[in-house]
């Protein structure tokens, strides 16, 4: 891959009206609008990262592209894009870390789903990787993806920004954060503990890649530091919510709509936040969390209708 990332955003043609929001009024367009428009460039730009040559191995090619591809919500590619749009950049911009941030997380599903881990068989509508390719050549795929996120960043920003980026990436994905909180999750010692471990797990498990999406999207829109500040408080409290409806619709939910089973975490006998405080309180601790969230981003002013509006949406999703 010899500089796709420069590439790759003369190939995009970007001139849809997804791609112009950047240059009108927030309340200009709706938010379905803006999200359906903003995802289908992402989409796009994903499917051009996976364009890969000849000496890449087909099948592992075909593992990368049937998860990386499948139909997802692309929430945090949207948290970079509109944190550089709040901080003044057009959000084309940040295209690469969007990607980057989505080549991981969607790393941490394929290695999730192994037998070993929570041996889920759907993801996203689909088989899961390892149970159409095979566990050895999932694993390969998501060891892949974790490492062209970083030469996507490298190659695709400019040297100063994609070292600091690289840096939060690696802190976010690594054993304090992400994978930290994975190997919490998979503990019976965390199975018997109560709110506090399980806020804390999830702070690390789902929040540190929602939180270090918006910290990128504000390093590539060159932002103060109140503005940082007030990211990656959004950020904390956002992910936090979204782990909460994340429980409540794994009890509510249609399986459907969700696009993989549900109601394993209570058959594991895996804390989850309806479990300890209700169904009804729970979501009560999202609104106000929600709430807060939005309140973190105050500093912005107009230019935080969007994250506001995506505050709203993780509340209100039904999958």
């Amino acid at each position: 891959m010899v500089r796709q990332s420069a590439r790759l955003l003369e190939s995009l043609a970007i001139g849809s009206v997804a791609s112009s929001t950047a240059a009108v009024p927030a309340d200009s367009i709706t938010w379905s609008d803006y999200h359906h428009g903003v995802r289908a460039k992402v989409d796009a730009a994903l499917a051009k990262y996976t364009e890969y040559p000849a000496d890449c191995p087909i099948r592992l090619a075909e593992a990368i592209r049937h998860s990386l591809l499948s139909p997802g919500k692309r929430l945090r590619p949207l948290l970079v894009l509109m944190a550089a749009e709040a901080c003044g950049c057009a959000w084309e911009q940040a295209m690469p870390a969007a990607c980057a941030v989505e080549m991981i997380h969607t790393y941490s599903l394929i290695h999730d789903d192994l037998p070993a881990m929570d041996d889920d068989d759907l993801r996203r509508g689909r088989p899961t990787c390892h149970v159409k390719f095979g566990e050895a050549t999932a694993i390969l795929a998501g060891d892949a993806l974790l490492a062209q996120s970083f030469e996507v960043v490298a190659d695709g920003l400019a040297p100063d920004v994609a070292a600091r980026c690289c840096a939060e990436l690696a802190r976010a994905a690594g054993p304090t954060m992400l994978v930290g909180g994975q190997a919490d999750d998979l503990s019976a010692e965390y199975q018997r503990g109560g709110i506090e471990d399980l806020e804390r797990i999830h702070r690390r498990k789902t929040g540190a890649m929602i939180r270090v999406s918006l910290r990128l999207g504000g390093l590539v829109g060159r932002a103060t530091e109140q503005q940082l500040a007030g990211l990656d408080g959004y950020g904390e409290k956002v992910g936090l919510a979204f782990q909460i409806i994340d429980d409540w619709l794994d009890v509510q939910g249609d399986e459907v709509a969700m696009g993989k089973r549900l109601r394993k975490d209570s058959q594991h006998g895996k804390l989850t936040f309806p479990a300890l405080l209700g169904m009804e309180p729970s979501r009560r601790r999202a609104q106000q969390l929600v709430g807060e969230a939005c309140e973190q981003v105050s500093c912005f002013g107009p230019q935080a209708q969007r994250l506001e509006a995506l505050a709203r949406y993780v509340l209100e999703r039904n999958h």
